[in-house]
């Protein structure tokens, strides 16, 4: 019996031993207590709120520093970070389209099309939802997902990280982020996050004209009015002015120009090819609905719509003049599936106008956001 139980204590102490060795090995940097992130040695990074704009909500487990930004640029930009390292997050958010993708759907490795539009990464610090259907609530978790996606880049966090650890720039950059050279997929999540973080949009004519640097033209200022405007006439709808109807969903609250809700917006009567927010409430209510996205850079970020059915700016207005389609879950702001928002052709243009106000080519041209690979 003794030597029985002693047999039995034996293996169980190497199974617990195997173990203990896995995990040490194969640490994705969960409940790292042996080894947690020190940010002694960093410097704070001096990031500048606009003016008009909340203070950004960071993480307390992941403060923003200059070495964090630093190694979350260059990881944004590394390529090893997909299965047969030929893309990095830049290649489906390019800075020329204010970091979203030129087009409809972004091809992953070996060519695999993906079934929704690149949002835009654009002041993303103040975001609180991140995706189309909002299924992750931070950018550290959000990052996590695009590289063990099979329709994007593939590729398995375990053998990023030794893909990462093999080279000879990816060690110093870790301790000098977190303290260490131990890399772990959770560390290159914070790092990504914070450079995101960094990627401030706030010197468009709109930003300007708030404090008083610009003038808007009589079209553009127009356009404005548009969009702060309740849409119908007053005698069929409350409050109605002839608007545009915009600032429901898109409003300056936060300077964001999006509410960051999700709202079906009439593009669709039924909800097969996507049903959007339902996928992660999986409440039917939530069928057809997507994240409100910011307007900021609109100009730059066609196509449009989650899965970038429309071309144009003047499609997307278009469709919002025609009332949108009618279905069970549509917003309540879309009011106007019955007849449209009637809007003239010089209205259309002149709201287009004050759209383009929200183009801030300084952003897009920032050579703090570029690859340093290059």
């Amino acid at each position: 019996m003794k030597t029985s139980r002693f047999h039995i204590a034996l293996i169980l102490f190497i199974v617990a031993f195997a173990y203990a060795c896995r995990y040490d090995v194969m640490d994705d940097g969960q409940g790292d207590t042996e080894e947690p992130d020190d940010f002694s040695s960093t410097t704070p990074y001096n990031l500048q709120v606009p003016p008009f704009f909340p203070p950004m909500d960071i993480p307390s487990d992941n403060p923003l520093t200059n070495e964090s930004v630093e190694l979350g640029r260059y990881l944004f930009w590394e390529k090893k970070l997909s299965l047969d390292n030929s893309i990095s997050c830049g290649s489906c958010h390019a800075p020329n389209h204010s970091f979203s993708d030129s087009a409809r759907f972004s091809l992953g490795v070996n060519g695999t099309i993906g079934n929704r539009q690149s949002m835009p990464l654009v002041n993303l610090g103040w975001s609180q939802y991140f995706f189309w259907d909002g299924r992750r609530p931070t950018l550290e978790a959000q990052i996590l997902d695009p590289v063990e996606n099979p329709i994007e880049m593939h590729e398995q966090w375990d053998d990023v990280v030794l893909k990462l650890a093999q080279d000879t720039l990816y060690p110093p950059l870790f301790k000098a982020a977190f303290g260490s050279p131990k890399i772990t997929k959770h560390r290159a999540a914070k790092a990504i996050a914070s450079f995101i973080r960094t990627m401030v949009s706030a010197g468009s004519k709109f930003d300007k004209q708030r404090i008083g640097q610009y003038t808007f033209t009589d079209s553009e200022y127009r356009g404005f009015v548009l969009f702060t405007t309740e849409g119908g006439s007053p005698d069929q709808v409350p409050g109605g002015s002839y608007g545009a109807d915009c600032f429901h969903c898109h409003g300056f609250g936060a300077m964001q120009m999006t509410d960051g809700l999700f709202h079906n917006n009439g593009l669709d009567v039924h909800f097969s090819a996507d049903p959007g927010r339902y996928n992660v409430t999986l409440h039917p209510l939530d069928s057809g609905k997507f994240k409100t996205p910011t307007l900021r850079n609109i100009e730059f970020t066609s196509p449009y719509m989650h899965d970038g059915r429309f071309a144009t700016l003047s499609e997307v207005v278009e469709h919002y003049n025609s009332g949108g389609h009618p279905s069970t879950t549509i917003d309540s702001f879309m009011k106007f599936t019955s007849g449209g928002l009637q809007l003239s052709s010089t209205s259309k243009s002149d709201l287009i106008a004050f759209l383009k106000c929200l183009s801030d080519t300084a952003f897009i041209k920032n050579p703090q956001f570029k690859d340093p690979h290059e």
